[in-house]
């Protein structure tokens, strides 16, 4: 018996155990931060067993992905590619609309689809093998082409999702240019993207402020709705969708990234002139902060989980805090860095380059999506829709990112071979 399990968990032991201790936590917290769906579903059990079969299905997916060989994962990229590219345009025309945003493609009554999901694994996919195919062979990087190749795929993509879901079309875009790096392309090129994505930028920024001001959004949360009603509103129902012409369909989100940025630039007020109705998630998230005095309150004995929204996805982050305590935050924190260092290592290892800048490109994926989730869950940036990976509840988050760990322990199967065969012949 023992063998056939073992047979189960190949792979790269440290990364089984952090991918283990995760999903515990996100059991626990994700049990203790379910309450308003247990209220509204009036079913005590029906959040927490949804989860759970969630994690069991993504372990099995998990379980499925390290046994295919790192090789066979070339194959799939541009069937990938042109999949999540229709599945976005489908998204974005006929998409469920969810707090203002399409993001999810309805598939059955209470079950919903997010292809950005698959875009963003598919879009590393794809970065890896140019920059492993591109390597010149003198050892000097990657060769210049290499971008202009990368950019190609990745900016329709990255556009795509953008319209709808900005925060996580610019960690996507942060990632490519991170593995360009790694992939050491060209320096000077660099120079000149990081310039022209300077100038973008401010170009963006200057037209959310200018038709973002015109929008008549609240102040925190999603557009044509008001705060309290982010908490009573049942987040699988949709909300009904008018006509808009292709200038609005662009725009509609503006008011919302507009005062988003406002609220988190603005100046820090005293507690008693903090506007809890402007700031709402953020005050909330605050104050489950606060409260935990430093050594937390307990599993299960949050009270701003019934307050805050999202508070089993987008901020269960300051109820781990709120719970757990400070000591609990940091060891959320050090089991990302262990997977980030595991990646590196596994890299380090591989013979070929492809399957190192893809366990990399994976790996940062998931680390900077968690950074990013907790950096708003204690308040250094402005509010964004980024779950906590293999954390927060979530269905195709979920699926998707254990596929992200089965991918990267595939690749700590041949990296741990080539390392035997080194030492063997030594």
């Amino acid at each position: 018996m023992n063998v056939k399990i073992g047979n189960l968990f190949k792979g790269d032991k440290t990364i089984w155990m952090v991918f283990f201790f995760l999903c515990v936590i996100s059991v626990v917290e994700v049990f203790s931060a379910s309450s308003t769906l247990t209220f509204k579903t009036q079913n005590y059990m029906g959040p927490i067993l949804y989860h759970l079969e969630m994690i069991i299905f993504g372990l099995l997916v998990a379980i499925v992905t390290l046994n295919i060989p790192c090789r066979y994962f070339k194959i799939v990229t541009l069937p990938l590619l042109f999949f999540s590219f229709v599945l976005l345009i489908w998204v974005l025309v006929g998409g469920e609309n969810i707090n203002g945003a399409n993001r999810v493609i309805k598939i059955l009554p209470g079950i919903t689809f997010q292809p950005s999901e698959i875009a963003k694994g598919a879009l590393v996919l794809a970065t890896a093998q140019i920059l492993s195919a591109m390597q010149v062979k003198d050892g000097r990087g990657a060769d210049p082409q290499a971008m202009k190749y990368i950019l190609f795929i990745t900016l329709p993509i990255v556009g795509l999702i953008g319209v709808e879901n900005l925060s996580t079309a610019a960690l996507l875009f942060g990632v490519i240019i991170l593995m360009m790096f790694i992939g050491r392309v060209p320096m000077v090129q660099m120079g000149k993207l990081i310039g022209a994505l300077s100038v973008l930028v401010g170009i963006f920024l200057a037209l959310v402020f200018t038709v973002g001001s015109l929008d008549k959004t609240d102040e925190e949360g999603e557009a044509g709705e008001s705060a309290t009603e982010l908490v009573v509103r049942d987040e699988s129902q949709p909300v009904e969708k008018g006509e808009k012409g292709i200038f609005e369909a662009v725009t509609h989100r503006f008011g919302t990234w507009r005062n988003r940025i406002l609220n988190h630039g603005s100046e820090d007020v005293p507690p008693e002139e903090f506007d809890m109705e402007k700031n709402f998630q953020v005050g909330h998230a605050n104050i489950a902060i606060a409260s935990s005095n430093v050594i937390g309150k307990g599993p299960g004995n949050s009270t701003e989980r019934d307050i805050l929204p999202q508070a089993f996805s987008d901020f269960i982050y300051a109820i781990i805090i709120e719970e757990m305590g400070i000591m609990g935050a940091i060891v959320v924190v050090f089991l990302y860095i262990i997977l980030l260092y595991r990646a590196a290592r596994i890299a380090g290892r591989c013979e070929n380059n492809f399957p190192a800048f893809l366990v990399m490109g994976l790996s940062i994926l998931l680390v900077v999506q968690a950074c990013i989730n907790m950096m708003v869950a204690v308040g250094l940036m402005p509010v964004t829709g980024q779950p906590l990976p293999l954390i927060s509840k979530g269905g195709t988050s979920t699926i998707i990112n254990c596929a992200y760990i089965g991918a990267i322990l595939s690749v700590s199967r041949s990296a741990k071979k080539v390392e035997n065969v080194q030492v063997n012949r030594n």
